[in-house]
């Protein structure tokens, strides 16, 4: 295999937050060698290919500044955050809150010319008063449903802030919906790989699901055409969620959905946080539809990846070994 080229002298140098995950991985390989790219990690120094600088290290912590001294950044893809999942209420917040108000103000001290923030459509939180289209006006509500996703919201009202006090950081912010595909680890993904998936008896919401690998292209498109700006990402179509479990090849198992705090005491009870967590319930009641079509109007992009693509990874993981 021939080696790859490196990166031009003049080429911009982007640094890549969550160099560990499956999608920053996917985008990293779509901006080298085209780009210099900086890989950034919490959780370990990431290996990568190319001589790319890979760094361990703590966004919110003050030795991440370090980083901004060694190299000149031109723009940051910023990816890395801590899953509710993942760890305590306290260190899910100071990583991704406090270390988002660390990454907003070193892009500013550095003049730093450009930053994506890929955050989520769940910010809009579940409710039966949803409109049928979440568009990007619609109030984060996801706060005042539950404390598990205050980060989150957090998060991006701190980069909206710097969005229009700053606009010299061009800031665009991506609340992509529901990402599925190989090395996912959200709540969903975890999920409908699993053999047996609970479901609310009497709720069926519908919902968006999207390959990584279209992410990863639509994070591209935003980088490359910087138009700063809230964008929604997502496909025109939508499922209900019992029939998206079926199609991924999993056996539904029926939980009682009244009064409220059943299905939460019943996810606790059976250890479920990890694809069924209590402040998800409602996710699981009531739709969560987002409007993507000014994402898709603005870049030009269209998503690659059908749902069944999606879904006959999960099927694929249910066979037999050595299963056709």
């Amino acid at each position: 295999m021939a080696a790859r080229k490196k990166p031009a002298a003049t080429a911009k140098t982007v640094l890549v937050t969550g160099a560990a995950g499956s999608l920053a991985k996917r985008v990293i390989a779509r901006l080298y060698p085209q780009y210099k790219v900086i890989a950034v990690d919490f959780r370990h120094k990431v290996e990568v290919d190319g001589g790319i600088p890979s760094y361990k290290v703590e966004t919110h912590k003050r030795d991440f500044e370090d980083v901004f001294r060694n190299h000149k950044i031109d723009a940051i893809i910023h990816i890395g955050r801590i899953f509710a999942h993942e760890s305590d209420r306290h260190r899910r917040y100071n990583s991704n809150v406090l270390g988002m108000k660390k990454l907003l103000e070193l892009a500013k001290r550095y003049e730093v010319g450009q930053m994506i923030v890929y955050s989520t459509h769940l910010v809009y939180g579940a409710s039966a008063y949803n409109p049928a289209l979440l568009d990007e006006d619609q109030p984060l509500k996801a706060a005042e449903i539950t404390q598990e996703l205050v980060d989150s919201v957090e998060l991006e009202s701190l980069a909206n802030i710097f969005l229009w006090k700053h606009p010299e950081l061009n800031i665009t912010i991506l609340r992509p919906c529901t990402v599925l595909g190989p090395g996912v680890r959200n709540t969903m993904s975890i999920l409908l790989a699993r053999a047996v998936v609970p479901v609310l008896i009497g709720f069926s919401p519908l919902m968006q699901f999207v390959h990584v690998d279209d992410v990863a292209d639509a994070i591209k498109l935003a980088f490359e055409q910087n138009k700063p700006g809230i964008y929604n990402v997502a496909p025109e179509d939508w499922i209900a969620y019992q029939d998206a479990a079926e199609q991924c090849g999993c056996k539904r198992l029926p939980i009682p959905s009244v009064p409220p705090a059943v299905p939460r005491t019943i996810s606790k009870l059976l250890n479920w946080n990890a694809f069924f967590p209590g402040y998800m319930v409602d996710f699981f009641k009531y739709p969560v539809v987002i409007d993507g079509k000014h994402f898709r109007d603005t870049f030009g992009w269209q998503p690659r990846r059908s749902l069944n693509d999606i879904f006959s990874y999960y099927r694929r993981q249910k066979l037999p070994a050595g299963g056709a």
